[in-house]
Formats: C-alpha cells, structure tokens, sequence
C-alpha cells in the first residue's frame, strides 16, 4: 500500500514538474516588465491576459490624422517588447506613418535556455497574439500585420500558419532562420507550406548562416506553396540585429505595409 502511495505521489510530481518546465519563466518576465515599464519613452504599458495569465504589451497610437492599421511586434529569444535593436525601431516609429503599434512580451524561459527548449511554449503563442489582436479590434483597428524577429518571426510564422484570422492582412519576417530543427513548430519553412496570406522575409546581407544560407529554400517554398505574395528583401551591410540600419528597417516595413494593409 504504502509503495502504491509513494508510486501516486511521485507521478503528480513528475507532472507539476513536466507541467511548470512547459511554461514561460513568469518570474523573468515580470522582472522584464518592471525594468521595461520604466524605460518606456514612446507608447504605454498595457497589461493583457492569457490563458489566466497577465503579460506586458507596449500599445503606441498613431501620430497622424490619418490612421493606416495595425502591426503587432514580437520579438527575439529571450528578450521583452521594449528591446532596442528591431523592435523598439519598428513599435516607436512606424506610429509616425499612420500604423498603431503593440509590441507583445512573448514566453521566455531562463538565459541557459536553447533555441529548442522553446517547443513546449509554443502553445503559449496563440493566446498572447489573440489577446494583441482583440486589444487592437477594440480600439477600431481591423487590419493588422504581424512583425516578428528571429525566434519572434518563427513564432509569428507558426501562428499565422495554424490560425485563420481575417484581421491578419500579411506577415513580416526578419532575421527567420530556416530549417533549423525540422519541426512544425520551430521550423519556419514548415510554416510557409501553409502560409496563403502576404509575407515579407527580411534579412540583413550580414544576417546569421541559418537566415542566409536558406534564402532559397525559403523562396521556393512559399513558391510550391501557391504564395503569389512572397517576397525577400535583404538590406545590404546590416546584421541580424540590424544595427546602425534601422532607418532602412522602418522605411522597408513602411512600404511594405502600405501595399499590403
């Protein structure tokens, strides 16, 4: 009886432990957001939930008389919606031509984390980028483009690959890594076989192996996927980060947005 007990008892341990370690790290993004909200400068802190959960956006209204539409930002591995190379270029700026920006702080897991030991968040996506695009309907938004960055643009992919929502009007990926792991969830090109709506995939001429060494295969999947609106854009000299590009960034997002929105 008593080894029984002790069998009943190990297993619900070992699932609260399966079931904690499949969860974003809620602690570091508070940590996050306490040091986000305060370096805010342009937009406000808006807290959303998520399945039960709160999690920081950062909502930016356009400065112009005229209002173009919505653009959701998600950004890269481990990092929060306020982080300076990408997001916070695009989130503050493209306000200035008519778009309303919500950057979304996605599910993060602890600095020793890999690329891969994000699966298991993935089921985390849906909920958070739902909440973004409910948020936006609610302020009269009803055209709305994803943006993502690196893992947040692998993100974004898988997203817009497994939800149909008639308010996301195109994609954006920048600095999307290829086929890196051979997953439906972590491999971007397994996303764009299912992808129908426009998507831009930028990159930096200086960007890491994985996003230019698979330029091609990118292209020629969403090719074989019957995509008539796929296009590449590289911006020559920038890295993955696009560091010292980002009036190049925003001017090529722009533009993209305006013909697609």
């Amino acid at each position: 009886m008593l080894n029984k007990l002790a069998i009943i008892f190990l297993y619900f341990v070992l699932v609260i432990f399966s079931l904690s370690a499949q969860a974003s790290d809620l602690a570091k993004e508070k940590r996050w957001a306490d040091q986000t909200v305060d370096s805010i400068m342009t937009g406000d802190a808006v807290w959303l939930k998520a399945d039960g959960q709160k999690f920081l956006g950062i909502y930016t209204e356009p400065t112009t008389d005229k209002k173009l539409g919505g653009v959701i930002v998600l950004h890269g591995l481990g990092a929060h919606p306020n982080w300076t190379d990408v997001v916070q270029p695009l989130r503050t700026r493209l306000p200035d031509t008519g778009w309303f920006t919500l950057s979304l702080q996605m599910p993060i897991l602890d600095n020793k984390a890999d690329y891969k030991d994000y699966k298991p968040l993935y089921s985390e996506i849906a909920p958070r980028i739902n909440a973004g695009i409910n948020f936006l309907k609610n302020k009269g938004v009803k055209n709305i483009t994803i943006i993502g960055h690196s893992m947040g643009a692998t993100m974004a992919g898988y997203y817009v690959a497994n939800n149909k929502r008639p308010e996301i009007r195109s994609l954006v990926a920048i600095g999307a890594t290829g086929n890196m792991f051979k997953d439906p969830k972590l491999d971007y090109i397994q996303s764009l076989k299912k992808i129908s709506i426009p998507v831009l995939d930028l990159s930096g001429s200086d960007d890491l192996p994985g996003v230019v060494q698979t330029k091609k295969l990118k292209a020629k999947t969403a090719r074989e996927a019957g995509n008539k609106n796929y296009y590449q854009v590289e911006i020559k000299g920038a890295n993955h980060f696009l560091v010292g590009k980002e009036d190049e960034l925003v001017t090529e997002v722009n533009k993209w947005l305006k013909k697609y929105n």
